[in-house]
């Protein structure tokens, strides 16, 4: 099993969009799959469930079936984390097991941020708060018996995220081709080395052999550019530009490393995807409440718009199968049509 996160200290490239809809690729071409909502906004539970099943998720009072009622015995010191609840969410006969977020989560922050010291003293339940996350996301992934779990994370370097990457095994980096992501590029990639290298010294100071944590590993998996405009199947000049950027700068800042010269993102093997924007079809997928490659003639995916529902499928299988890959996940060889 394995633990991908998605994340960008920079809003709005699309992330949360990235992981709702390659959780169903997954599921489509035959693998187990939790989405794991670990952003304390929830966006991504707010896409996959209607509006009346958040309501009842979030009542007034406690969140049992949350993932703030998974961490809730940590943040009151009463216990230990509770089973995780999962909710499967269907569509087009395919399912996804979804860990619920929290707007309440945030409330974490300061446990974490706290115990994120106290694991230099071998503080056993500092250990078990910064180890939460990884694993409610190990019990969720073995009740389902998923080979995958993608995690979507929001756009800050706090406490809440250190913990969530720390538990992924895998990063993948969605970008926008423009100036902020460039500059949250060069945010990431120090950052990762630093969290990766306190982790590791941390480990050391483990009281409870028996207590399951997660290795230092965190390794970025690649990048995604994402929601580029495209004229005559090429970016448009205002992106072009930046493009050309985004390899030197993930060698540098994610991998410490020296870029070639003259690298193209075409060419970059640390470039998972190039994806295209589909902005005409994106209003039917949310009305139809599902990904956009699985809308069908009665969503009003006709003609051109069926055309680009076949595109779409093919681009974000090639994307999932590349991610895998990268990751080490088996995919079935067979399987994966798209819901037309």
């Amino acid at each position: 099993m394995k633990i991908i996160a998605f994340f960008n200290n920079k809003g709005g490239v699309g992330k949360t969009s990235l992981v709702y809809h390659l959780s169903w690729i997954y599921a489509d071409l035959g693998l187990n799959v939790v989405a794991a909502d670990l952003d304390p906004q929830a966006n991504l539970s707010t896409i996959f469930l209607e509006e009346d099943r958040l309501e009842e998720l979030w009542p007034d009072s406690r969140h049992p079936d949350t993932l703030l009622g998974v961490i809730q015995p940590i943040l009151k010191g009463t216990g230990d984390i509770a089973p995780p609840h999962l909710e499967d969410v269907e569509s087009n006969g395919r399912s996804v097991g979804l860990l619920v977020g929290d707007l309440g989560l945030s409330a974490f922050e300061g446990r974490l941020s706290d115990a994120w010291f106290r694991c230099t003293a071998a503080d056993e339940a500092a250990f078990r708060a910064i180890s939460a996350f990884y694993r409610a996301l190990l019990a969720a992934a073995r009740s389902r018996e998923a080979e995958l779990v993608l995690v979507d994370v929001g756009p800050n370097l706090g406490a809440i995220n250190r913990a969530a990457i720390i538990a992924a095994h895998h990063v993948v980096i969605p970008l926008a081709p423009d100036l902020f992501s460039l500059q949250g590029l060069r945010n990431l990639g120090p950052t990762f080395r630093t969290w990766r290298k306190e982790w590791a010294e941390r480990l050391g100071k483990n009281p409870n052999p028996e207590l399951e944590l997660p290795g230092p590993e965190m390794q970025p998996a690649g990048y995604v550019v994402m929601q580029h405009a495209v004229r005559l199947d090429r970016p448009v000049k205002s992106y072009a530009r930046w493009m050309e950027r985004i390899p030197t700068e993930y060698r540098q800042a994610l991998m410490d490393a020296k870029a070639e010269e003259g690298m193209r993102v075409e060419d970059d093997p640390d470039c998972l995807a190039s994806l295209k924007h589909y902005p005409s079809l994106m209003p039917m997928a949310m009305e139809a409440r599902k990904p956009i490659f699985l809308l069908r003639p009665a969503d009003g995916a006709i003609g051109s718009h069926a055309a680009a529902v076949r595109d779409c499928y093919q681009d974000f299988a090639k994307l999932a199968r590349r991610i895998a890959e990268r990751c080490g996940v088996a995919v079935p060889s067979a399987g994966g049509a798209p819901g037309l």
